[in-house]
Formats: C-alpha cells, sequence, structure tokens
C-alpha cells in the first residue's frame, strides 16, 4: 500500500540546458514509496532527461534532488541511489555478448561480487517472475523475441529487489497485445516488490494499466498531476488533447 505521507524521492525546481535549448525549466516530482507515477508528454519535452537527472546520470543545471530524505549532492550519495533502484531502459539494452542470465544478474556479479553459480540461480529465479524458463537461461538476446528482451529486462530491473524502479518507454516497438502482458508483469513485479515506481511512455494503455498518478511534462515543468482516474475528466485542456491524441490543441504538432 502506498505511503503518501512519505517521500522516497524528490526533485525540486530543476533546470536544464543543453546549449541554446531549454529542457527542463522548474521541473518538480514526488514519488511515494510504493507508489506508481507515470510521467507523459510530446517528444522531445525532456522525460528521458528527468530521470537521467534523477538516476546521477545528468546533472542538473540548478534545483535539488533527494532520495529517501538525502540530498544527491555527492558521488557516494548518487552511488547509494544506485544501488536501491532498478532501470528497464527503452528498447532493452541488453547485452548482446552476454548470455540471458549473465544479463539478468549482471549487477549481482559486478556490484555485489557474487558468484557466478549464485548469480545465475538468482537469475533463473527471477526470471520465473517474467514467465520465462530456465531453458532460456543460456541463450543470447538476439535469439529472443521483442517481447521475452523486454521480459528479460525487466528481470534485470528486478532482481535487485530495489525501492525505486525506472521505466523508460518499456512497451516501445511491441505489437498491443504483447505490450499489454509487459504491462501487466510490470504492474504485478512492483506490487510484489512493494516499490515505488516512475514510467515515462506515450502509450496510453500503458498510462492505464500501470499508474497510480499521472503527471503532465510539458514547457519544461509539470503542468498536471492527478490519480490516473481523473485523466478523462482533468479539467486540463492540455491532458485532455495529449489523452484523446488530438491535433488540434494547444500542444502544436512537432514536425
Amino acid at each position: 500500500m502506498t505511503d503518501n505521507s512519505k517521500t522516497l524521492l524528490e526533485l525540486r525546481n530543476i533546470y536544464k540546458s543543453f546549449g541554446p535549448k531549454h529542457v527542463l525549466q522548474g521541473f518538480d516530482l514526488s514519488v511515494a514509496p510504493g507508489q506508481s507515477v507515470v510521467i507523459i508528454g510530446g517528444s522531445g519535452t525532456g522525460k528521458s532527461v528527468s530521470i537521467k537527472c534523477a538516476l546521477g546520470l545528468l546533472k542538473p543545471d540548478s534545483g535539488e534532488i533527494y532520495f529517501d530524505g538525502e540530498k544527491q549532492d555527492s558521488a557516494k550519495a548518487v552511488a547509494r541511489i544506485r544501488e536501491r533502484t532498478g532501470m528497464l531502459f527503452q528498447g532493452g539494452a541488453l547485452f548482446d555478448s552476454l548470455k540471458v542470465w549473465e544479463n539478468v544478474s549482471f549487477t549481482l556479479t559486478q556490484n555485489q561480487k557474487m558468484s557466478r553459480k549464485d548469480a545465475r540461480d538468482a537469475a533463473i529465479e527471477t526470471l520465473k517472475k517474467v514467465r520465462l524458463g530456465a531453458s532460456v537461461a543460456d541463450q543470447r538476446p538476439a535469439e529472443l523475441s521483442g517481447g521475452m528482451q523486454k521480459r528479460v529486462a525487466l528481470a534485470r530491473a528486478i532482481i535487485s529487489k530495489p525501492d525505486l524502479i525506472f521505466f523508460d518507454e518499456p512497451t516501445t516497438g511491441l505489437d498491443p497485445i504483447t505490450a499489454d502482458a509487459v504491462n501487466d508483469l510490470i504492474r504485478e513485479q512492483v506490487q510484489a516488490l512493494g516499490a515505488a515506481a516512475v514510467t515515462i511512455t506515450h502509450d496510453m494503455a500503458s498510462v492505464r494499466k500501470i499508474a497510480d498518478d499521472v503527471a503532465m511534462l510539458y514547457d519544461g515543468k509539470i503542468i498536471w498531476r492527478g490519480p490516473v482516474d481523473r485523466l478523462d475528466d482533468s479539467g486540463n485542456e492540455y491532458i485532455d488533447q495529449f489523452v484523446h491524441g488530438r491535433a488540434d490543441g494547444p500542444i502544436q504538432p512537432s514536425m
């Protein structure tokens, strides 16, 4: 159950520019333990930049980031947040040269220095959680379908039982049926861990399936946030246009 009286992750007044391009301009986001927040917005609005800042992969130009009450202002603090988070990258980002079990257990062997035997056993147990059998453990990612690769990537994201998981466009490139199955697995595994989740996606079916709260990013900041069941009556013209995929409205199509 979500405890909204606490905050696990908080980004306060984040600004980030790349040369003349101002991407984040006063971005604020808070996530409670066990809460699933989905960030929506058009292409190039800064959704991926926001989670890269949260993970310390990018340094904000200004603003503050807190994880479990600790300000993320040092290399040690960033290392601690990474130890307690998982990440499912857009496209899966699996290592082609490694076997499936080596991909899944990468953090265990590299960061926790677990033996290969124990890591393989842990990987097989985690693969079962995403509906993949032990027979795929010794295969290479290239031998798997797109949907199976996504499930391997999900297994890698959850194997260390993180407190927070980031999902970057988790259903990109999947057909609607496979995407729905992946959404079900994401929801199931996040709830089983009791983890918080931050997802960025364009897929409204994913939003409705996995979100507790939805946050709309536009012009560098969050312009609306509310429970997922308010999407269709948000009272916000930007949300209304985005949710229904209309060309006409305050959001101009990127051409």
